[in-house]
């Protein structure tokens, strides 16, 4: 009985973290729904060239991690909070931020496509074009106002054409 016990105060504890994290406790998407093709580095942060704000909440940026990230994920290596794409949204005083876990993704050297869902936003999905040409010029000058990645974005029943966004390597 104690161990049991234990077990579901574990459990519990798994729960609550994943719900502090914004994440939607749901059954774990099936491993095909991670695929990655990256013979390039595309890792670092995808900043919006304007502002795309659904209720209070403000898209932050996207993140892309390096390829053993990826490579780690999809053997099942994931820590809590931690995904090799991630989108972050913040609401519009600054004073939350949402990191949203992706449910699936597909991202190669010229495309990325993003499915997350939070109790905040409900489903999100991002599908752009990655412009390497724009990318190399960006990591070149370690960061540039130009745009590297373009796209549409949906957070639950809104849909946003044309979002784009320019590269930062961050911190």
């Amino acid at each position: 009985m104690r161990a049991l016990s234990i077990l579901l105060a574990g459990a519990l504890a798994l729960t609550v973290a994943a719900c502090d994290r914004g994440a939607v406790p749901d059954k774990a998407p099936s491993a095909t729904a991670f695929k990655h093709d990256l013979p390039e580095d595309v890792s670092g942060y995808y900043i919006p060239t304007t502002v795309v704000q659904v209720g209070d909440w403000r898209l932050h940026h996207l993140f892309i991690g390096q390829v053993p990230d990826f490579m780690a994920w999809r053997d099942g290596q994931r820590t809590a909070g931690f995904a090799p794409i991630m989108m972050e949204f913040e609401t519009g005083d600054k004073a939350r931020r949402t990191r949203l876990i992706p449910t699936a993704y597909d991202v190669t050297e010229d495309r990325v496509r993003f499915e997350a869902s939070s109790r905040e936003l409900g489903a999100v999905s991002f599908e752009g074009a990655l412009d390497q040409g724009a990318l190399a010029t960006a990591r070149r000058n370690l960061g540039d106002q130009g745009v590297v990645l373009k796209g549409r974005l949906k957070v639950g029943d809104r849909t946003f054409d044309g979002v784009s966004m320019r590269w930062w390597a961050g911190d």
